[in-house]
């Protein structure tokens, strides 16, 4: 028999109390097992008018395994143990788990180099695609470095902001990014003003009504690109998640893999991942890089303090080239 673990992100809930010592353990049967669990979650975890239902209990070496049916369609796997005392969100099977890890590592493609500001290609108008994880400390930092770039060379830069295929920061990283990428895709001319809001204090549905957004539109579009990537469904099954502990975001995922994104931030200037610094001046130099012939905007000088990780305006960073990933 394969031996499990509780993993650390395991979520425990105690179903009848304080767990008491009993010098003999009670062990409920399945029957029982399915009735407490549909019970404990439509009564404490679901909302009003949503209900679950348990579809399987089968015995997992001293646990009970647990299929639920979500009100969605959607089934969760979760654990409990045969006393009906704890049940955990996830359990880590060690030699699976890391023979899955080496597989991922096996597959993953070798990094290519990165560009030089040198070594930028040259194009008439530079597409810039920023990739990085809304709620990364050091993707929001280059992006409280890049917006007066993008503010000072304005239609003259094609900019995309783009998402890594996984996210490090929870459900929330996954909504923020489903609304910026639909914000960026619907109304453009609104991207810098949200994000000079959201980047000062992490507040986007504030942030969504202070650009006023065009709130039925944005919610269609994350409807949409939510059922085209499975977004959501992904997050829900952790048997899905990168190395098993990431949830996967593949709005970008040709892109990811295309230029071999493996973190936040990273930046690509005419289809090459350039290193930069994370500071205005610094980002200007080596976008400009890719023009074929510089517009004067290129020559305004920006600041070149780094900004600080993390939301907030005020205060300097440095340019060290930490990143989020896995």
């Amino acid at each position: 028999m394969k031996k499990i673990i509780i993993s650390g992100l395991m979520l425990s809930l105690i179903l009848t109390g304080c767990i008491k010592k009993a010098e003999k353990p009670v062990v409920l049967g399945v029957e029982e097992i399915k009735v407490k669990m549909a019970d404990f979650v439509n009564k404490n975890l679901m909302q009003p008018g949503s209900e679950v239902t348990v579809k399987e209990v089968t015995e997992e070496g001293e646990l009970y395994k647990i299929i639920v049916a979500m009100s969605n369609g959607q089934d969760i796997t979760s654990y409990a143990t045969k006393d009906g005392e704890k049940i955990y969100t996830q359990v880590f099977v060690l030699d699976e788990y890391e023979k899955k890890a080496e597989e991922a590592k096996a597959d993953a493609p070798a990094p290519e180099a990165e560009a030089t500001v040198a070594d930028v290609p040259k194009a008439e108008m530079p597409k810039v695609e920023l990739f990085v994880m809304s709620h990364c400390p050091y993707g929001t930092q280059i992006e409280k470095g890049i917006l007066p770039v993008l503010e000072t060379l304005g239609d003259k830069l094609d900019f995309e902001l783009k998402f890594c295929d996984y996210a490090m920061h929870g459900e929330k990283e996954l909504d923020e990014q489903l609304n910026q990428y639909c914000l960026q895709k619907n109304e453009p001319e609104k991207l810098l003003a949200y994000l000079k809001c959201f980047l000062s204090a992490d507040e986007g549905e504030k942030c969504l009504a202070e650009v006023k957004a065009n709130s039925s539109k944005l919610k269609a579009c994350v409807a949409e690109t939510d059922e085209e990537f499975k977004v959501k469904s992904l997050f829900a099954d952790q048997s899905t998640w990168k190395s098993g502990r990431f949830p996967q975001f593949n709005v970008f995922k040709a892109d990811t893999d295309k230029y071999g994104i493996s973190g936040s931030p990273s930046i690509v200037i005419n289809g090459k991942k350039v290193s930069t610094g994370r500071d205005s001046a610094g980002l200007l130099k080596a976008i400009c890089a890719g023009y074929e012939t510089q517009p004067e905007e290129c020559a305004k000088v920006l600041s070149a303090d780094a900004p600080t990780p993390g939301f907030g305006f005020g205060g300097t960073g440095t340019n060290a080239a930490a990143e989020c990933g896995s």
